[in-house]
């Protein structure tokens, strides 16, 4: 609720409070002393009663009543209500004056009713004005832009507070030094980009790295998302986008930052209303805006998106968006960059080695580490401790690629045991097959959704490329705990789905899409295509015949058995060492990569050359 709106709350209340006390007071200043028609009867016997008036049902006049507090008499207006209708040959026997009076109540009504209407109506006709001077203010405001200034004293943010991106700062150094020292670049001759691209997955700081280019180079920065434009009236958008540039212009040198731009700048003509929709008017408008503004006059226009790919060409061609930055998902030492800054105001224990963390967390953005930060420190505070250790943050990273704990979940025993075993599965086979991820844990402890176990394997570092042994391992590993479950029980649950049909999309992928297939050759058989209905989903194109199709299957047949095989294999020779393994797991419900390998350690190690290849006839 607005002050404005607080304030003619107020003014009503106080308005009804004093027409409420003016009415007291008038009522009350006109109200007589009431008396039964029998006291009346005895004080005209007494002779206290002075001259009356005789009304149609009332008799008025002076009466002389004992004060009780001091004793002496005190002459008191009066009303009573006539009983006897023979009162005035009572009066006339003791000789008092009377008169008679035709009751008028109209400026009694007028102070007490017409009053309080006249105020009342007073209060309607001024909040309707000012509800009118309010909407027509909201009238012309609809084609403001409702962008969020942060001036230079609000934004604090500098290239202090970025880390993992140390390319993108490279980059934007160049704009800082622009709006620093545009005369620079002016005397040689030079243009700065218009438009400035920022392009990379979710969380990975775009908006963070634009304030920081507004602080380094201290200037005010203008901060929207492209679904403010768009409006359900038509024009909006375009008078937003006008606004938003007359405005900048009006506080150069500064930094125009455009958030989402995907939701306005979404390739013309894809929508399923035609080229006449509200969002292509406010997209033209943002390309004529920024055809016609000058760099000279030191407005820099930033822009964020994470779907490149579907932004309408006219936007990213020179002139307008002329250089794309991309903002990926940082390296291991980026991520412990990362760290070390969100650990600023955290209490950490001695032992957390932030490089460690780092390492085990690939592929995570800087939302991703900063929410671990965040859930190791609530870990911390629930569990009474004063410092973090290494221990909250492994957990945080658990519950973020895991899920949660669900102790409480009821299992019975005999699906403990089958979880027990698919799990040593998993952990047997990736200890036992080279260049697979190192494994850190393996529990039988509920998580997430659906998940009533897990392995956790950590990698060791960074990887750019994978090699088809490292591929047809990671199927092997995968296909681990469904061939651990027929080995031990004779039978199979679903509890392997997950793992297949992450099983079978490697082996697809290596066989129609990476060409690692000697049969059907060094070929892309799929590649990925936007659906031209719906652009925003993607369909692979298939542009092969059914006996290619056929092929293909029995190819990735091959690879699943195959790998089915050698994990079977496996397990068989290991069969002592998963049991064992199995029993302390169902004791301990959570156990160490490093207490399986000295397990496993203690059988020979079994020669994977011996494995027959699985051959497949294709009708």
């Amino acid at each position: 609720m607005d002050k404005k709106t607080k304030l003619n709350i107020y003014f009503v209340i106080i308005a009804i409070w004093g027409v409420l006390i003016i009415q007291y007071i008038i009522s009350s200043s006109y109200q007589p002393l009431v008396i039964p028609y029998s006291e009346f009867q005895k004080a005209l016997k007494n002779g206290r009663v002075g001259e009356i008036t005789i009304l149609s049902n009332t008799i008025t006049g002076q009466i002389a009543i004992k004060n009780e507090k001091n004793g002496q008499m005190e002459e008191k207006k009066f009303k009573t209500v006539i009983v006897n209708p023979d009162i005035v040959k009572q009066l006339e026997q003791y000789n008092l004056t009377y008169s008679g009076e035709i009751e008028n109540t109209f400026f009694k009504d007028l102070l007490s009713w017409v009053l309080p209407l006249v105020i009342f109506i007073g209060i309607w006709f001024f909040l309707i004005r000012r509800l009118g001077q309010q909407a027509q203010s909201q009238a012309m405001s609809i084609g403001r832009s409702k962008a969020k200034v942060y001036m230079v004293k609000d934004n604090k943010i500098t290239f202090k507070d970025v880390a993992g991106v140390d390319e993108a700062i490279e980059e934007l150094e160049e704009v800082i030094e622009f709006l620093k020292t545009p005369e620079k670049f002016v005397r040689i001759g030079g243009r700065i980009p218009k438009g400035i691209l920022l392009v990379g997955p979710p969380g990975t700081g775009k908006t963070l790295l634009a304030k920081a280019v507004a602080g380094e180079a201290n200037v005010p920065f203008f901060w929207m998302s492209g679904s403010d434009f768009v409006e359900m009236f038509v024009g909006v958008g375009a008078a937003r986008v006008r606004d938003l540039f007359n405005q900048a212009k009006e506080k150069a040198p500064c930094i125009i930052f455009v958030d989402e731009l995907d939701a306005l700048g979404k390739a013309r003509g894809m929508g399923l209303t035609g080229g006449h929709d509200e969002r292509e008017q406010t997209l033209n408008q943002l390309l004529v805006e920024m055809d016609g503004f000058d760099t000279k006059q030191g407005v820099i226009l930033v822009a964020a998106t994470n779907r490149p790919e579907i932004l309408d060409p006219a936007l990213l061609r020179a002139g307008r968006f002329d250089r794309q930055v991309l903002v990926d998902r940082p390296d291991k030492r980026g991520r412990e960059a990362i760290l070390k800054i969100h650990v600023r105001n955290v209490r950490m224990a001695n032992d957390v080695d932030l490089e460690k963390i780092a390492g085990m967390t690939p592929g995570f953005a800087g939302a991703d580490l900063e929410n671990i930060v965040n859930e190791a420190a609530l870990l911390t505070a629930r569990r009474n401790k004063e410092t973090v250790t290494t221990a909250e943050f492994q957990e945080a990273i658990e519950r973020i690629v895991a899920g949660l704990e669900k102790k409480n979940r009821l299992i019975n025993e005999k699906e403990r045991k089958i979880v027990a075993y698919h799990e040593i599965g998993h952990a047997i086979v990736a200890l036992v097959l080279p260049e697979t991820e190192p494994v850190e844990k393996i529990s039988i402890i509920p998580r997430g959704i659906a998940a009533l176990g897990y392995t956790l394997q950590m990698p060791t570092e960074d990887r750019y490329l994978m090699s088809k042994t490292e591929l047809l391992n990671r199927i092997a590993v995968l296909l681990g705990g469904r061939a651990s479950e027929e080995i031990t029980f004779g039978d199979i649950t679903t509890g392997a789905s997950n793992d297949i049909g992450r099983a079978t999309d490697i082996a697809r992928h290596m066989v129609t899409q990476y060409g690692m297939n000697t049969n059907l050759g060094q070929m892309a058989y799929e590649k990925q295509v936007q659906s031209f209905l719906f652009p925003m989903q993607s369909m692979s194109e298939k542009d092969y015949s059914e006996q290619t199709a056929r092929e293909i299957d029995c190819e990735i047949r091959k690879i699943i058995d195959q790998q089915f095989g050698r994990a079977k294999f496996i397990l068989n020779h290991y069969r002592e060492a998963v049991a064992q393994a199995a029993e302390l797991l169902l004791e301990k419900e959570t156990i160490q990569g490093s207490e399986l390998d000295e397990i496993r350690k203690k059988y020979p190690q079994p020669d994977l050359s011996s494995l027959k290849k699985v051959e497949l006839e294709c009708s």
